[in-house]
This record gives structure tokens, C-alpha cells and sequence, in this order.
């Protein structure tokens, strides 16, 4: 594993734009779009933004380590990749780079029920240390059976969704043909054929599927019969009773995404969840809600002690993470950049990628005179009034 840099593209930005230039543009706003007028997703990365950090220069500095425990694991850096559907669709064989980038660099890598790579291929290339997030089946019967092979890979944590209730409304993806059912315009065509090395990146790899779901879904659906069945097979909404049953199931560490507030968080610790990530599904879901650093202060102070408190949705780069930290955060993960990174660099992009964010990371550390992760609190400076 290389630990260098590609020093054309030092920032976030810089591989969000070679990336644009890689993809089609319906993939890129796939990877790129919010629900409704993306308020929520700005909304995101703006205030995550608004926090503020105290730097303590004159006081004794024994250095800085990055190095994160995380349900009995020691992890590199205080960060992971969030689970992405589809990855294979904006990149072609991403999931798989970003599985390996993440094994290699030792930060935990979330796999989704719709990912593009199957549980047992992550398993063996991470060698049994990626997560697993689960899209709660309506049956009880293929929830078991995806569990069961979760465990028998190895994967020692379990995520369910509680941000996805219901299809999102996503005008971007409407128009470019990529809502349910799904169709392919004469435009998603052209701009295939104006990037080539996407197109026949996409023609090595095969087109993308849910690798995972492959064994329980009938053979020669279309596309529109495809998403339907996908569709009439997952209940997004959850509840305490779901939450009850897969902790009786689950012999892991059982993790729920898409809290936000203290009434769903004191309802998740009742039910015995080992963690929460804090999340709004990266402004995809609700426009009107708000972002997810603005309650993470309040969160940790009441449940810190209770259970271990993550996020994601609105982190891009290194100071965004050390921000998060600072606001009561335990770890972060973050999806968008990383598949930039992967658009701009393919095979090359998740080293790259981890590699940089690591990097800013600890740059913002020796900064602020931060020695150890768990510190940071004591770097923030109150951005937002306490949350109620």
C-alpha cells in the first residue's frame, strides 16, 4: 500500500471535479443530488462548517495519535466509508476498491444491502472487518437469511437504517431516468459514449447488480420489474419491535443509523443498540430537516456515557471530522468523498483518498495541540445554542 498523495489532486474539491469530468452526468448526480431542492444537503456541510475549534499553542505537546478504539477494534483514524447503494453504478468495480483501500489503510468499511459487491466478496477482502447495513426485508424469512450470512462471513457489526422510511423525492435522479421504475434516455446514452473509460471500465466489471440480493431475486426481470421487486421487498420504516428481533438475532454489535433526536435515541439504548450514527442519509430524505452536527453536542451529553455516538452526512475532509469530534462524536463516516475519490483515480482513488483525509486529520491535531482523539471536546467552541 502506497501512502503517497497524487499531487495534482490535494483537496477534496480537486477530486470532485476530476471526478465529474469522469463520470456521466447522471451518475455523478446520482452520487452528487439531495431530495427536493437539496437545502438539507447544503445544510449538511455549511454548519459542520460553522464549527470552530480552540488551538492551545502554549501548553505542553507530547504529539498527536489518531489511532480510534471502536467496539473492541483499534482503528487507524477516527474514520470510516459510509455505505453507498449502487457504488458500482457510479464507479465501475468502486465497492471493491474501497472495501480494499479501507482494509488496508484499517478503517472500517459499512457495506449496503444494495451495494454492488456481495457480502462474502467484502468479507474476504476485508478479511471478515467490514460492516454490514441492513435494509430491514418485509419478510422475516430473507432477514434471517442475510444475517445469517453476515455472520458467517465474519462481520462483527450490523447497521440498520432508520433514515428511509420512504422513497425520497429526488428530482435529479427523476429526470435522469434513475427513479423506480428505471429507464435509460437517449441523453443517458450520449453521455456514456462521451466518457469512454467509464463505459468500458463498466463493460469489465459487468452491469452493476445487487450482488447481495442476487440469490433471492427471479431470474430475467427487466430493469422496471427489477426495481419493483426490490421495491415490494424491503419495508424501510422501522420500529421497536424490529429493532427488538434483530437484537435477539444479532450476536454482534448492532448499530442504528439515522437518529437525530433525543426521543429516537433514548428509544434505540432501551432496545440495547451498541451505537447510533447520527445521519439524515447525507441530505437525501427530508429537505426541511436539519443538519446533523447541529444536535451532536446536546446527543453526547445526554447519551455519551449510554452508548457510542457517530455521524455521518455533510462530512468531506479532515477538519470536518476533527469538527465532529470536537461536537461529542465518537468516530465519522463519510461516503461522497471517497467515491470522488474513486471517480477521479479509479483503482487508485480509495489509497489516495484515505490517504489525504488522514493526513489533513492530523495536520488539524498537531494545530489545535490535540494529543490524543478522545480530546477534542475540549478544542470546541459552542457554535450552536443547546438543542431542545
Amino acid at each position: 500500500m502506497s501512502e503517497a498523495v497524487n499531487s495534482k489532486y490535494p483537496s477534496i474539491e480537486h477530486i470532485r471535479e476530476r471526478a465529474r469530468q469522469r463520470m456521466p452526468r447522471f451518475a455523478f448526480e446520482y452520487l452528487e443530488g439531495g431530495c427536493n431542492s437539496e437545502i438539507n444537503l447544503r445544510r449538511n456541510t455549511d454548519e459542520i462548517r460553522d464549527v470552530q475549534l480552540k488551538p492551545w499553542y502554549l501548553r505542553d505537546y507530547q504529539g498527536s495519535d489518531s489511532k480510534t478504539e471502536l467496539f473492541g477494534k483499534t482503528y487507524d483514524a477516527p474514520f470510516g466509508i459510509a455505505p453507498i447503494g449502487l457504488q458500482g453504478l457510479i464507479w465501475p468495480g468502486s465497492t471493491e476498491i474501497l472495501a480494499k483501500a479501507a482494509h488496508d489503510h484499517n478503517i472500517p468499511f459499512i457495506l449496503s444491502t444494495v451495494g454492488t459487491a456481495s457480502i462474502e466478496t467484502v468479507a474476504e477482502i476485508t478479511q471478515g472487518t467490514a460492516w454490514f447495513q441492513l435494509y430491514h426485508p418485509k419478510e422475516d424469512e430473507l432477514r434471517d437469511k442475510l444475517l445469517e450470512r453476515a455472520a458467517n462471513a465474519g462481520m462483527q457489526v450490523l447497521v440498520i437504517l432508520a433514515d428511509t422510511p420512504t422513497f425520497a423525492w429526488r428530482p435529479k435522479e427523476i429526470k435522469n431516468g434513475l427513479s423506480i421504475p428505471p429507464k435509460m434516455s437517449v441523453q443517458n446514452v450520449i453521455q456514456m459514449m462521451m466518457h469512454p473509460t467509464w463505459s468500458f471500465g463498466q463493460l469489465a466489471a459487468g452491469a452493476p447488480e445487487f450482488k447481495t440480493m442476487k440469490p433471492y431475486i427471479p431470474t430475467g426481470l427487466t430493469m422496471k420489474h427489477l426495481a419493483l421487486f426490490m421495491n415490494k421487498t424491503f419495508s424501510g420504516r422501522l420500529s421497536p419491535d424490529k429493532i427488538a428481533a434483530l437484537r435477539d438475532r444479532w450476536k454482534g454489535k448492532l448499530v442504528i443509523k439515522g437518529v437525530v433526536n433525543e426521543e429516537d435515541a433514548e428509544k434505540a439504548v432501551g432496545l440495547g443498540v451498541d451505537g447510533i450514527i447520527v445521519s439524515n442519509h447525507g441530505g437525501r430524505q427530508l429537505d426541511a430537516g436539519q443538519s446533523t452536527i447541529k444536535p451532536m453536542t446536546a446527543l453526547a451529553q445526554k447519551f455519551g456515557d449510554r452508548t457510542t455516538l457517530m455521524i455521518d452526512s455533510g462530512l468531506r475532509a479532515g477538519p470536518d471530522i476533527a469538527c465532529a469530534l470536537a461536537s461529542g462524536a465518537k468516530f465519522t463516516f463519510m461516503g461522497r468523498s471517497f467515491m470522488y475519490g474513486v471517480g477521479a483515480l479509479g483503482k487508485d482513488g480509495g489509497n489516495h483518498t484515505i490517504t489525504m483525509v488522514k493526513r489533513q486529520f492530523q495536520q488539524v491535531m498537531e494545530q489545535v495541540g490535540c494529543e490524543k482523539v478522545t480530546d477534542f471536546p475540549c478544542h470546541l467552541i459552542p457554535s450552536f445554542p443547546e438543542y431542545r
